[in-house]
């Protein structure tokens, strides 16, 4: 069921609101499991796959089946800019990424400023809210571009930006280079809740709409990094020296050791 963006309810006693936002349905599941059961308000950004309708709709569907609590779908079409970048020299933009095709890119840019409009009212009142992080986890340039959108109404809103340590091959070499310039406040290590995530797994692959590999592991454990709000007095820790978890050894065939990649500098 998808509600709409009313200001903040009261969380349950000795927990302040939070607030989860991912790009696609099924990120919740993956990138953050550890928060999404709890989340007093889950938003989607993205609706309709890019030149897919069929897959829109079965997307649609498993959205509407989710058992999560206070659903917000934006419904945003897809701009088929999602891999359309240069991942072996990323460049970082207002909007998210530099895309490589004209006409995606103009999609693209667009989707932004929707998305920021539309998150404004969603997220007012919230103390946390849980995204993704700066290099779009395994490299995904509208990932990048919901954590674009949820920092550029930090300032205005005041929320601690959250996100958690996946990285993969694709986005590496912008992990690295962000890796220098970010610094966080507050880090939990936390467990991903692995019977929530399968939940979700299973109503999403039910209505054919899951969309990462049907291999995949989730973690022992996980990271979440907390972002200063721009301007803050609080002292910051770099990213450089942390452990990011490999997406690509997540998996449990073929079984691949140490999932952990050190973040080193670019």
């Amino acid at each position: 069921m998808t509600a709409s963006c009313n200001a903040a309810e009261a969380a349950p006693a000795g927990r302040s609101p939070a607030a989860v936002v991912v790009a696609h349905p099924d990120d919740e599941a993956l990138w953050l499991s550890s928060i999404v059961a709890s989340a007093d308000r889950v938003v989607f950004c993205f609706g309709a796959l890019f030149d897919r309708p069929r897959d829109s709709e079965a997307r649609r569907q498993a959205v509407t089946a989710l058992p999560l609590r206070g659903i917000v779908n934006l419904a945003v079409p897809e701009s088929g800019a999602g891999l359309c970048t240069d991942w072996a020299d990323p460049q970082p933009t207002p909007a998210g990424m530099r895309i490589s095709e004209p006409t995606a890119r103009v999609r693209y840019e667009s989707n932004y400023a929707t998305i920021v409009e539309g998150l404004r009212s969603c997220l007012d009142g919230f103390p946390d809210v849980f995204t993704h992080n700066p290099w779009g986890e395994y490299g995904h340039t509208e990932h990048i571009q919901v954590h674009r959108a949820v920092a550029a109404l930090q300032p205005e809103l005041g929320f601690a930006l959250w996100f958690s340590n996946y990285v993969g091959f694709r986005s590496w070499p912008l992990a690295r280079r962000l890796g220098s310039e970010l610094r966080w406040v507050r880090r939990r290590v936390v467990k991903p809740d692995r019977a929530t995530a399968r939940r979700l797994r299973r109503i999403y692959r039910l209505h054919g709409a899951w969309t990462w590999t049907p291999t995949h592991r989730w973690p022992s454990r996980e990271v979440l990094y907390s972002l200063p709000v721009p301007a803050s007095s609080e002292r910051g820790y770099p990213m450089t020296g942390e452990w990011l978890l490999d997406v690509a050894r997540l998996r449990w065939w073929p079984p691949l050791p140490f999932p952990r990649r050190r973040l080193s500098p670019a």
